[in-house]
């Protein structure tokens, strides 16, 4: 299989509309190894749709713990447990995801404990472990390198952005940040970053349809990155694609690809992808 990066899901925000898009995750494939960035609702679908098997399960990351990037990483791995998962599972996360891991292996305590005794499982529990991290180097494997940069995005002090690379291909994710400028010397060169954006445009309509506007607007603006903002730190970067993600809002009738296009076009002028559910971006 081509080295390839998958957006599963390319919404930001745990909300679900009709005829909208899914929360984040992504699938990194790279240097033969299958790594899952995040796990919103519908990682396990999104996954399963792009053709990988979950018995292969192999390297999971969490950016941070907002439930849109969390919510479905006990019910990822425990589904793949189900479909035959008998391998070492690796979650990589801030301080908590251990916490939060073994609080979701006592909520399902009852369903895990018979299906052991009565399908003759392996113990799920003994299957995965739990590396929390902080900034700086993360895990060198195989190969495979990765290094976390501690991001801003308040009021979640734990939130990192991840670069992985293998030989000469590197792949960063900004994960949630407002304008952070010093992502640019840490994205620095790499083939692809994949940055989180938000539309103006669109916040008021949001925050609308959501009902709790004016703290929620005070949440966006001082916690995200306009696309703008995402186009000027690939430039500032140097690097060969910038792909939009955790987009803002993404289930906006409204506004268009062509919209996200116009507007990081004020600042990046290189090859750009816009996030959309099951994507496929190649990396040479």
């Amino acid at each position: 299989m081509p080295d390839r990066l998958v957006l599963l899901g390319s919404k930001g925000g745990p909300a679900l509309r009709p005829g909208g898009p899914w929360p984040s995750s992504s699938l990194l494939e790279i240097g033969g190894r299958s790594i899952v960035v995040d796990c919103g609702l519908g990682v396990t679908r999104g996954l399963v749709d792009a053709g990988v098997s979950l018995k292969a399960l192999d390297l999971i990351f969490i950016t941070h713990l907002h439930s849109d990037h969390v919510l479905e990483l006990g019910p990822l791995i425990h589904t793949a447990w189900t479909a035959g998962l008998a391998r070492p599972v690796t979650v990589f996360g801030p301080p908590g995801v251990g916490h939060h891991w073994r609080r979701f292996c006592q909520s399902m305590e009852f369903d895990i404990e018979i299906r052991i005794v009565d399908e003759g499982r392996p113990d799920i529990r003994e299957l995965v472990s739990v590396d929390e991290f902080g900034e700086g180097p993360v895990v060198e494997q195989r190969g495979l390198k990765v290094t976390a940069l501690r991001v801003d995005h308040p009021p979640v002090t734990d939130c990192f952005a991840l670069r992985f690379e293998h030989g000469a291909k590197s792949v960063v994710f900004s994960a949630d940040t407002a304008f952070f400028p010093p992502l640019a010397d840490f994205a620095e060169g790499a083939d692809i970053l994949v940055h989180e954006a938000m539309l103006e445009e669109g916040i008021e309509r949001l925050v609308a349809r959501t009902g709790n506007g004016a703290r929620l607007r005070e949440h966006l603006l001082a916690s995200h990155s306009f696309a703008e903002e995402a186009g000027r730190i690939a430039g500032d970067a140097g690097v060969k694609r910038l792909v939009l993600n955790h987009l803002i809002p993404a289930d906006d009738a409204e506004i268009r690809e062509a919209d996200w296009i116009d507007a990081v076009r004020k600042t990046w002028i290189g090859d750009l992808t816009i996030a959309r559910d099951g994507l496929v971006v190649e990396l040479a």
